[in-house]
């Protein structure tokens, strides 16, 4: 068993450990520093990937170091920053025997839910598994967040009610202060109005410029 001793988790820490050179980088006696950085980000609702990638690489490295509730925390950071790939660069990190264990399973399974936007089937699988966001801040609201970015992508209107669910059953008056954050409104039939679709399009002039001689040496060439 590792023997773990105090160790600063501070960002410039962190950072000096993280740009050593590999050799230095990838010491197991950095994961002290890293683990506990790690623990820091999720409370502080805080990110840093290429600290999270260097504790998944640590564990490459020395399998019997792994650790189970640190990777768990890795993995829902990583949902806060989709819809970046940050979450399939880390499972692709983590070997397959792991991938099993529990709480990791359920979290690349309700990563999968959310990648292939079955929102209200991610809410509901949440729900029965909240004890795997003990000391995560803000997960529920950066999942919103990227929810709220495929819709604006996606929907030019949509019924209030779907939004709701979509957005993890929210209360009318909590759905308001979402709509508000993104400039939807709302009309008395029910619908949002997202955006239109002439302003999510936007045409892009392209000019070419074709000199005489270019054209010339092409007419030659071509004889």
């Amino acid at each position: 068993m590792r023997t773990r001793h105090p160790a600063p988790a501070g960002k410039s820490h962190v950072t000096a450990v993280v740009s050593a050179s590999e050799r230095r980088r990838y010491n197991p006696e950095n994961l002290a520093t890293l683990e506990r950085y790690v623990e820091t980000q999720a409370k502080e609702n805080a990110y840093d990937l290429e600290a999270n990638l260097a504790v998944l690489k640590l564990y490459q490295f020395n399998p019997a170091f792994f650790q189970t509730t640190v990777t768990a925390q890795i993995l829902l950071k990583a949902l806060t920053n989709l819809p970046h790939t940050d979450f399939t660069l880390c499972k692709c990190m983590i070997d397959q025997a792991h991938q099993e264990e529990r709480p990791i399973r359920q979290i690349l399974y309700l990563g999968d839910l959310l990648e292939t936007c079955h929102f209200q089937a991610f809410w509901q699988a949440l729900d029965e598994n909240m004890d795997l966001l003990e000391g995560i801040t803000g997960f529920e609201d950066s999942v919103r967040k990227f929810i709220c970015h495929v819709v604006g992508i996606t929907y030019q209107h949509i019924d209030r009610w779907l939004l709701a669910e979509m957005l993890g059953d929210l209360t009318d008056s909590q759905l308001k202060v979402w709509m508000s954050k993104y400039g939807w409104s709302a009309d008395e039939s029910g619908q949002i109005f997202i955006c239109s679709q002439e302003e999510s399009i936007k045409p892009k002039n392209i000019v070419e410029k074709i000199d005489f001689d270019s054209v010339s040496s092409i007419m030659a060439s071509s004889q």
